[in-house]
């Protein structure tokens, strides 16, 4: 079917050269109709609002900049985001991990491999010292061949379910439970701990700055498109959502 936006078809050229720009996304296809339907949306109301723009990107970016306004973040703003998230501007700071992963996998039922993840659990926390062993036996992560041993992690190095977790813990501590993640159940031991040191305010001030105007950018930018889409005729895709970083 046809995508039709204000009454003008998106073309098939228009979305052979869109197309390559999401091949990242889980629905390429659907992404690049996406941002194509957008696009047009933005670029009509630029037209209507009589605009002056020397090519497309020019028209969004003057219609962006004339209709959205973002508010400015002050220091009491960028202060209290530095004292709520500290680990943000924290350098230095290292956990040693060792771990043993439960895969998911659609041959394996669920059901067992939390129960084979639980016992295991149950053991280790009664008898630490067979951390290594069962790793090497039971570990679907390659750091099974050395006893669960992932090295030293800096913030970022991992999934962020796995970082919020073993960040919090203290050294020489195995985890009370199984730790879900994408990858499956993890039963993980925190076998050492830097600290790091918090930089100062002064010398992230700017970046805090720089990003909640960002934050707060994408947020009018999105309330903005879905105004825009709620206002305009679309026919042949329904829009889930309007997503600010489609707009470049």
């Amino acid at each position: 079917m046809a995508v039709v936006v204000n009454g003008v078809e998106l073309s098939d050229a228009d979305m052979e050269q869109e197309l390559p720009l999401h091949g990242d996304a889980p629905n390429p296809m659907q992404r690049a109709m996406t941002a194509l339907v957008l696009r047009r949306v933005l670029l009509d109301e630029a037209r209507r609002l009589g605009l002056p723009s020397a090519d497309e990107e020019a028209a969004i970016d003057a219609l962006l900049a004339s209709e959205v306004q973002v508010p400015t973040p002050d220091e009491a703003s960028c202060r209290r985001h530095y004292q709520q998230y500290p680990q943000r501007f924290t350098v230095g700071e290292l956990v040693e991990v060792d771990h043993i992963l439960f895969q998911v996998t659609p041959r394996v039922p669920l059901e067992a491999l939390r129960g084979l993840g639980e016992q295991t659990l149950a053991e280790l926390l009664a008898e630490p010292a067979l951390f290594a062993e069962r790793a090497r036996t039971l570990s679907n992560c390659p750091s099974g061949e050395v006893g669960g041993n992932l090295g030293q992690l800096s913030r970022g190095d991992t999934v962020p379910e796995f970082e919020r977790v073993v960040f919090a813990m203290s050294p020489g501590s195995i985890l009370p439970r199984l730790l879900e993640t994408r990858f499956g159940l993890h039963i993980v031991r925190v076998a050492r701990r830097v600290e790091g040191r918090l930089l100062p305010y002064e010398q992230v001030a700017e970046q805090i700055a720089a990003a909640l105007h960002t934050a707060s950018q994408d947020a009018a930018w999105r309330q903005y498109l879905q105004l825009l889409v709620g206002r305009a005729r679309i026919e042949g895709i329904a829009l889930e959502g309007a997503d600010s970083p489609l707009v470049q």
